[in-house]
């Protein structure tokens, strides 16, 4: 029988290494509902009810932006050099 020897020692992250990881180089682009935009944007008024909306978020989850399609959301990324992935 044989059995995988792994010669590398452990490798651990910290939460906050974890957070960073991308910081300046992607932005996470998320569907939202009212409950994600009223904690992610609190000082936005009048959040409009009955459209989709997505969230631009760095990587370490700060919000960067607010749309109402995904194409916005990912134009925005790249305007800001940041490259976007999809969270679902």
């Amino acid at each position: 029988m044989y059995e995988q020897q792994d010669d590398d020692p452990e490798t651990t992250i910290s939460p906050k290494e974890l957070a960073l990881l991308g910081d300046g180089e992607v932005a996470y682009i998320k569907q939202v509902d009212l409950d994600d935009v009223e904690r992610l944007f609190p000082t936005l008024d009048d959040t409009p009810e009955g459209i989709d909306l997505f969230a631009v978020l760095g990587a370490d989850g700060t919000p960067i932006a607010l749309t109402d399609s995904r194409n916005a959301a990912i134009a925005n990324a790249i305007e800001n050099d940041l490259v976007p992935l999809s969270v679902h």
